[in-house]
C-alpha cells in the first residue's frame, strides 16, 4: 500500500527523509503517523522509525488527530509550550528563512534570538542538527536547485538564490549538486560517463568516471549486470564503455581504485577525486567514513555520535546503502553493535572478505 499524506502540500519524499534521519528542522512542519499504532510522533521522536508503508503525514497534530491518531507520549508532538531553547532557536530560523538572500551574522541573529551568539551556536546545532551557518547555506542551496528545476537560467538561479557570484557556485556543485549546475537542470542529462570493467580479488570491478572524477565502482560478478546497474544509477547519461588504454583519464583513476581494491586500506599518493551526488547528511556520513582507519570497524551507533546525531542510525545506515563508491568510501568498515556486519550493497561475503584482508595490513 502506498502511504499518503492527509495534506496534499507536503512533499512526502522530503518529509519521509526528515522522518529517518530525525530532523528536528521538520518539528512544527509536519507529525507523522504510525498506522499500526495510531500514534503520530514529530520527526525528531526518538522512537523506532517505522516502516515506509505505515507512515502518513499531516501538517499538524490537529489533522493527524481528526484522521484517528493520537498523540506520542515520548516526543508529546501536540504540546503547545515549547521551551525557552526551542523558542530563540525556532526565532533564529525563521529569521534566517526570510533573509536567505544575505549573509546574516551570527551576532545579529543571536540578538533577533534573544541568546548569546554562543548559545544560540550551541543550541541551534544540538536541536536542529547543523549550526546556523550550515542551516543558511542549505536554504541557499535548495532554493538554487529549486530556481534550476523551474527550469531558471543558472544565473537568474544563482542571482536568486543569494549567492554572490557564479564561480562561487561552480566551485561548490560537486558537494551541491553532484553535477554542473547545467547538468542538475537538465535532470543529469548531458553527463558524459566513460567506463571500464577489470578484475579484482573480490570479483569484477567497474569504474565510472565523468570529467571531474570517480562517479561510481561497483563489485560483482558479471559484467552485463555491472553495466545495467550503472545505466540504472544514471538513466539520462551518456554512458560509453571505454577499452583500456583508450582514454588516459580513466585509465588513470582505473589503475588507483584497483590498487585500493585489491589492497584495501593500503596508503595511496594522494586522495582520488570524486564526482557524486548525495545529500548534505549523506556527504558528512561518506565523509566520516573515510576518517575510520583501515583495519578497524565502526558502528552504525558510533557513527552516528560521531556526526552529532546518535538517534539517526537508521539515516547512517541509508547513507551507507546508498554509497556508489564500492571501497574508495569505505562502508564495509560499518557493522552493527551485536557485532555482525550488517548489509552490504556488494555482497555480505565481500565485507567479510574485505575486512579482513585490512586486518591483515594492519596486523
Amino acid at each position: 500500500m502506498t502511504p499518503m499524506a492527509t495534506t496534499t502540500s507536503l512533499d512526502t519524499d522530503a518529509a519521509w527523509t526528515a522522518v529517518l534521519e530525525r530532523d528536528s528542522r521538520w518539528d512544527g512542519r509536519m507529525v507523522y503517523g504510525v498506522t499500526s499504532t495510531h500514534i503520530y510522533c514529530r520527526p525528531s521522536c526518538p522512537s523506532r522509525r517505522p516502516r515506509r508503508d505505515r507512515t502518513q503525514f499531516f501538517a499538524s497534530p490537529a489533522e493527524a488527530e481528526s484522521a484517528g491518531f493520537r498523540s506520542c507520549r515520548r516526543c508529546r508532538p501536540g504540546a503547545s509550550a515549547p521551551s525557552v531553547a526551542e523558542r530563540a532557536v525556532a526565532r533564529a530560523r525563521a529569521y534566517l528563512d526570510g533573509h536567505q538572500e544575505e549573509t546574516v551574522p551570527l551576532a545579529r541573529l543571536a540578538r533577533e534570538a534573544g541568546i548569546s551568539p554562543w548559545h544560540l551556536q550551541r543550541t541551534f546545532r544540538r536541536l536542529v542538527g547543523l549550526s546556523p551557518r550550515e542551516y543558511a547555506e542549505s536554504l541557499r542551496t535548495e532554493r538554487f536547485k529549486r530556481g534550476l528545476r523551474e527550469e531558471q537560467s543558472v544565473s537568474r538561479a544563482t542571482y536568486e538564490a543569494g549567492f554572490g557570484s557564479s564561480s562561487r557556485v561552480y566551485e561548490r556543485a560537486p558537494t551541491m549538486l553532484g553535477m554542473t549546475p547545467g547538468a542538475y537542470r537538465r535532470g543529469g542529462a548531458g553527463m558524459e560517463i566513460r567506463f571500464t570493467v577489470v578484475s579484482s580479488p573480490f570479483g569484477r570491478l567497474l569504474v565510472a568516471v565523468t570529467d571531474r572524477g570517480v562517479a561510481s565502482v561497483t563489485l560483482g560478478e558479471s559484467d552485463a549486470a555491472l553495466e545495467r546497474g550503472l545505466k540504472a544509477q544514471f538513466p539520462k547519461a551518456e554512458i560509453s564503455r571505454v577499452d583500456a588504454g583508450a582514454d588516459e583519464w580513466l585509465s588513470q583513476l582505473v589503475r588507483r581504485v584497483a590498487a585500493r581494491v585489491a589492497r584495501p586500506g593500503a596508503p595511496l599518493d594522494g586522495e582520488l577525486p570524486l564526482d557524486l551526488q548525495g545529500t548534505a547528511f549523506q556527504w558528512r556520513v561518506w565523509q566520516a567514513l573515510l576518517k575510520i582507519p583501515p583495519g578497524e570497524t565502526r558502528t552504525y551507533q558510533q557513527l552516528a555520535k560521531a556526526l552529532g546525531r546518535p538517534r539517526a542510525v537508521r539515516a547512517v545506515a541509508s547513507a551507507c546503502a546508498v554509497n556508489r563508491v564500492a571501497v574508495v568510501v569505505p562502508c564495509h568498515r560499518v557493522i552493527r553493535s551485536d557485532g555482525s556486519l550488517g548489509g552490504y550493497r556488494w555482497g555480505l561475503p565481500r565485507k567479510a572478505r574485505l575486512l579482513e584482508a585490512e586486518h591483515s595490513l594492519a596486523g
